[in-house]
């Protein structure tokens, strides 16, 4: 039996396996479509599609980026990569099977493919998604910018992304998801593997924008090896029918770095299961989950984060915040540490509240409405201030974050 074989049969097995946290769903209601190959250039795509795209950080005009890739539904494809740009690549994933054979060795191995009914039925469906990949020692310093769209009513986006930043390399990638507000229930399955080799060093900030007949469930894994760094950014601030995503890092090189950003903002009758976990399995490794939830209405958020010790001279520390603006909505905090050596050093520190009276009757002291003041603690408590960013790469994300977030407040 090849490797291949034993992925199939694995998820073969895992079919009617629910996930461990979150709402199980009925595979059976959503229709999986053929993966297209129709491939596109900028100027075919639809300005609303452009339009969609720009609120989550994606910009058409390809000015400040060095390459791009668009997926509409599981149908059509755009992959740029700006001709001045060398050491990038950027291809949809099934176009790099077909170039590289090596690349089968990368599927599958930073998130198991039986590790539930929805990375299995990923599999088995077949996939589009994208191969991101920076050559040995080169250094890209302008992002690669992404993203998913779902126009497709009762379908399913089935993707796999994977991402390598070879030895001595820098990535910064920018990712959006969305769909327009008239799409009805549709599930979004996207599977993520990053791998960061020998001193390389990759970002990864993602923004999702969906409605609330949308169903999303991301599952994402990466390695780091010895002195890499990887640090993400993640950020839902509409609302969604559910999302279940629990990424994991395994540091598994000598002084490898982790660092986790998210927030969430949840509306409407949301329900949101998110978190992250870093697993420390060498000396040297250190890393952080950082989490701010804020919920309204109805929206329920649990935030998790876990840190797991395997050797001893590691460091980790979790912190999940959490912000209630009425009676009806609902966050959970759920720190785990774990310590299986001597020698680690693990912290968390969570906190749920309501928008302080203080700070509300202070602001409204200044001549702001009751409304307006709670749109600027709100702005202020989401700010993902992430070190260690280029400068145009922080405000992007802060551009793109606030776009998003002003719409839905």
């Amino acid at each position: 039996m090849t490797s291949t074989d034993d992925v199939r049969e694995r998820a073969k097995r895992a079919l009617n396996r629910p996930a461990k946290y979150g709402n199980d769903l009925d595979l059976s209601e959503y229709q999986f479509d053929m993966v297209g190959s129709k491939t596109l250039n900028i100027e075919e795509i639809p300005e609303e599609d452009k339009a969609l795209a720009e609120e989550v950080g994606f910009d058409p005009t390809e000015q400040s980026v060095a390459g791009s890739f668009m997926q509409f539904d599981n149908e059509s494809f755009l992959a740029d990569v700006l001709i001045k740009q060398e050491g990038l690549e950027v291809l949809p994933t099934p176009v790099a099977l077909q170039k590289y054979d090596w690349l089968t060795d990368y599927l599958w191995r930073a998130f198991p493919v039986d590790a539930d009914k929805y990375t299995a039925a990923s599999e088995l469906q077949g996939y589009g998604g994208y191969f991101i990949r920076a050559l040995e020692g080169k250094r890209i310093e302008m992002p690669v910018q992404t993203c998913l769209v779902i126009k497709r009513g009762r379908s399913v986006q089935n993707v796999h992304n994977i991402i390598i930043a070879e030895p001595e390399s820098e990535l910064h990638i920018i990712t959006g998801c969305a769909t327009p507000s008239e799409v009805e229930r549709s599930l979004h399955l996207g599977v993520s593997e990053f791998y960061v080799k020998k001193n390389a060093k990759l970002t990864f900030t993602m923004i999702h924008k969906w409605n609330e007949q949308i169903d999303v469930r991301p599952r994402t894994g990466a390695i780091v090896e010895t002195n890499g760094v990887f640090i993400t950014n993640y950020a839902i601030l509409s609302p969604a029918r559910s999302l279940q995503t629990y990424p994991k890092v395994r540091l598994v090189g000598r002084n490898a770095r982790a660092d986790l950003y998210s927030v969430v903002y949840g509306t409407g009758p949301s329900r949101y299961d998110v978190g992250g976990a870093l697993v420390f399995e060498a000396q040297g490794a250190r890393g952080k989950v950082i989490s701010r939830s804020i919920a309204t209405d109805s929206a329920q958020i649990i935030a998790r984060g876990e840190l797991v010790g395997k050797t001893g001279g590691v460091r980790g520390r979790l912190e999940c915040n959490g912000l209630l603006l009425n009676e009806g909505a609902r966050i959970a905090a759920v720190p785990m540490l774990e310590a299986v050596a001597e020698g680690v050093e693990l912290s968390h520190e969570a906190t749920v509240g309501k928008v302080g009276a203080d700070q509300l009757n202070y602001l409204m002291s200044r001549g702001l409405t009751e409304e307006e003041a709670t749109s600027l603690i709100v702005s202020g408590f989401m700010h993902l201030k992430t070190p260690d960013l280029p400068p145009p790469l922080q405000k992007a994300i802060d551009d793109a974050v606030m776009m998003t977030l002003e719409k839905g407040l």
